[in-house]
């Protein structure tokens, strides 16, 4: 499987995106299955479940799956296993994988198991929606629905206005393959969709959730990144709101309220650069004498992600799992590391 380029991450984004609204991503993807559920009485991850299969079996690498637990219509708990490919060429043994998942789950827990499959590559002739096999009389198979992205390239305008926050997710998704190769592009398509992020009826939280998958996904160049941060201040000024421009203060709202307002404030008059680090430091006192570990490390996280890109999920457990001696050494180190190892090292 050739590379992926280093700035386009889809793998986070679409966890993201599922875990915020399952039942919508169900509704735009599998809509005859939607319809049988009853949404009303609610659903859950099974996390704990999936990752017993995973650890039980030899699987290969895997993309974005999700277990969950829904209730039918007709009062039955059906499990449903997503599985939802974000690759940039097919898979010879995706079909196998979805099989091996499927048994797995019914073998271990006695549930049957719907097995859904969205394939986010760009071969529209790739679909593949069926493993099985035969022997001496016994046959054994599996065949399963599969959404395809790419289908959706084709009507442009239906995908912008349709009103399920999947809708734009596919649009990013499709836009950011079709802009690798053109930043300015990609700038004009994410300020697209985060103006019709605005247009749309929806919460201050869901707008906040579905900007923060479109900016994971759409990575720009520094310098588009701030001139699409000055439009942003100009459609909230427009709107007189503060949703995705308030982002930035999310950290300071769980743990470093007071800190990082001062440090920001030196920023604004001082330089942005020496008001971060000022923030940095008095958010980073005040958190742990307040005993806010949980917000120091929403700060770092956010840093980091700035500074490096998308984290990988070791990195984001040694954050969560830290000590507030560990934060405080990795945050006075983020500033001059030249690398995201270098604020990590042992020494």
């Amino acid at each position: 499987m050739p590379a992926r380029a280093a700035q386009d991450d889809y793998d986070s984004p679409w966890k993201e995106a599922v875990e915020h609204a399952f039942p919508e991503f169900m509704e735009f993807y599998f809509p005859d299955a939607s319809r049988q559920i009853d949404w009303a009485r609610g659903h859950r991850f099974l996390d704990k479940e999936l990752q017993q299969i995973v650890r039980d079996a030899a699987l290969g690498r895997r993309h974005v799956d999700k277990l969950a637990s829904v209730t039918t219509h007709t009062g039955e708990e059906d499990w449903l296993c997503v599985h939802i490919e974000v690759q940039g060429s097919m898979d010879p043994g995706f079909a196998r994988r979805m099989f091996v998942y499927n048994y797995r789950i019914f073998d271990t827990y006695d549930r049957p198991v719907a097995s859904l499959a969205v394939l986010a590559d760009p071969d529209p002739e790739w679909r593949p929606d069926r493993f099985g096999y035969e022997r001496l009389g016994c046959r054994h198979s599996l065949q399963f629905p599969v959404a395809k992205l790419v289908d959706h390239a084709a009507d442009e305008t239906a995908l912008l206005g349709n009103p399920n926050p999947f809708a734009l997710i596919t649009a990013a998704h499709l836009f950011t393959r079709r802009t690798r190769r053109s930043p300015a592009a990609r700038f004009d398509a994410k300020r697209r969709l985060v103006r019709l992020l605005y247009e749309r009826d929806w919460t201050r939280q869901r707008i906040l959730d579905f900007f923060s998958v479109l900016d994971w996904m759409m990575r720009l160049p520094q310098e588009l990144e701030q001139r699409l941060w000055q439009d942003i201040e100009k459609i909230e000024g427009e709107r007189k709101v503060k949703y995705v421009t308030s982002v930035e203060r999310l950290a300071i709202e769980r743990g470093l309220q007071k800190g990082m307002e001062q440090g920001l404030e030196i920023g604004i008059e001082k330089g942005i650069e020496k008001g971060i680090e000022k923030g940095i430091e008095k958010g980073i006192e005040q958190g742990i004498e307040q005993g806010r570990v949980q917000g120091t490390a929403s700060v770092l996280l956010r840093l980091l992600n700035r500074r490096f890109g998308p984290l990988s999920p070791d990195i984001t457990r040694r954050l969560s799992q830290s000590t507030p001696e560990q934060l405080e050494i990795w945050a006075e180190r983020v500033l001059d590391a030249r690398a995201i190892d270098e604020v990590f090292a042992e020494n």
